[in-house]
């Protein structure tokens, strides 16, 4: 088995692109279920933001599982491979963990540090699992990428400095006005990028504010924190020239544009040409492309914010240095958890093995000695399995030792030749999972090689 991400994300691929491979959260639980049943894909996560679209997925067939996810992409957003390949980036085995690592710990958002992807990563998880996308390798690589990031921010300085793009947002508005007394601004959507953003802008003194939601209750609470305005989707132009708008800082959710060329003509006539600052932080794209070329109205994505805030990242950097050391940590703690997978089915093969030879050369002593008391049949059946056991001992722990070496999965193999385990592994992969557990207790358990486990031994 193998581990990959592939996927989209600001490094490589622009807003114009990635803003056409959006999961909605209504698509989300369909696309899982469509992805877990694509050809070599056996376990499989999304993730979705703003900034990225990358799926992750444990195959069977490395070098054809980006062709079929690939393909996947294409079926599902409807658009040409040829189209979006270029901006694709493709991670395998240990590069797609560590990215993993990276992305969790927030080393590969656009600002540097930021938490947010933390809890956009874990609700991946969470929605994965629940749907049965995910299985051994996901439930821990996941949960492991999960408690990492969350001890890389308690334990060193790379979340202080706020420097979120809701933050970065806001710096830019600063760099235009110097800083934003006596400025209206005008925050369209409710949800949490908009809470930070503004958060950011009621410490930094900003003058009137104005919510605008679809959903008018919500536009009306987050307005109240901040004794702000609020009001619905549809009263947005008379509102930008009523309240006399300087700024205007958009993050919904919608499929379409919010305002176009064609809303906003009449709004910048009605304002008498003054200056409108729009900056979008939507993905996909709430504001039309087409305002940036109307007069008085300067336009700003979210690709605009990179670089925004340099000094505080300066600073998250460093920080970053002691993040990488504990990713690679984790990542040969996590190399050290798989080489154990294997360890347990060969250990429990060899052991099976062990008691049917022993059961066996103990029916066929019994045939030739007849006359033996039950007594003597005791005796004998306890020094033979202590023989056994100790036979067994070394070879036990020494599975153990290589299979946590480097090439450890190279030397299960070879284990697995030299005692001919192959049959005895494909009859236990047979059997029911719980099995062992529901199975009650035989006569001849007694009989039975005492099981040594793989890991806490």
């Amino acid at each position: 088995m193998h581990i990959v991400a592939v996927g989209l994300n600001y490094r490589k691929a622009p807003v114009d692109i990635r803003e056409k491979f959006t999961f909605s959260d209504e698509s989300l639980p369909v696309a899982l279920q469509q992805l877990k049943r694509t050809k070599s894909i056996l376990e499989c996560v999304i993730l979705s933001t703003c900034n990225r679209t990358e799926i992750y997925a444990v195959v069977d067939q490395q070098q054809v599982c980006g062709h079929y996810i690939r393909s996947f992409l294409a079926n599902w957003f409807q658009i040409e491979i040829g189209e979006f390949a270029d901006y694709l980036t493709i991670y395998e085995d240990n590069e797609a963990i560590r990215h993993l690592f990276s992305v969790t710990a927030g080393l590969d958002s656009m600002v540097i540090g930021e938490t947010q992807i933390l809890g956009q990563v874990r609700n991946a998880f969470l929605l994965a699992q629940k749907h049965n996308a995910t299985g051994t390798l996901f439930n821990m690589l996941f949960k492991q990428a999960i408690t990492m990031a969350k001890k890389a921010h308690s334990e060193t300085s790379i979340g202080e400095n706020p420097v979120s793009v809701s933050y970065a947002a806001v710096e830019l508005g600063k760099k235009i006005y110097g800083n934003f007394k006596n400025k209206n601004v005008m925050i369209i959507g409710a949800g949490k990028m908009s809470e930070l953003t503004l958060k950011h802008l009621h410490a930094n003194g900003v003058g009137k504010i104005v919510v605008a939601n679809r959903t008018l209750q919500k536009a009306k609470e987050l307005a109240g924190q901040f004794a702000g305005t609020f009001c619905s989707m549809g009263q947005l132009e008379e509102m930008l020239v009523e309240q006399d708008i300087d700024i205007v800082i958009s993050s919904t959710g919608a499929d379409g544009y919010v305002l176009t060329l064609e809303q906003m003509e009449p709004v910048m006539k009605k304002r008498k040409s003054k200056p409108l600052f729009m900056i979008d932080i939507a993905v996909p794209r709430d504001l039309d492309p087409r305002l940036m070329d109307m007069p008085n109205v300067y336009l700003y994505d979210i690709d605009d914010l990179e670089g925004i805030v340099e000094s505080n990242l300066e600073q998250r950097k460093r920080e970053a240095m002691k993040v990488d050391k504990l990713i690679e940590h984790e990542l040969e703690m996590f190399h050290q958890w798989y080489r154990l997978l294997g360890v347990g089915p060969v250990i429990g093969a060899l052991q099976e093995k062990a008691n049917r030879i022993h059961q066996e050369t103990m029916s066929n002593m019994l045939q030739k000695l007849p006359d033996l008391t039950e007594r003597e049949i005791k005796v004998i059946r306890k020094l033979s399995k202590s023989m056994l056991t100790q036979m067994l001992h070394d070879p036990i722990m020494r599975i153990k030792e290589l299979s946590a070496g480097r090439r450890g999965v190279e030397e299960l193999d070879l284990i697995r030749e030299l005692f001919a385990l192959e049959d005895m592994l494909k009859e236990q992969a047979r059997l029911p999972k719980d099995f062992l557990l529901e199975s009650k207790p035989s006569e001849s358990d007694d009989d039975r090689i005492s099981p040594v486990n793989p890991v806490l031994a």
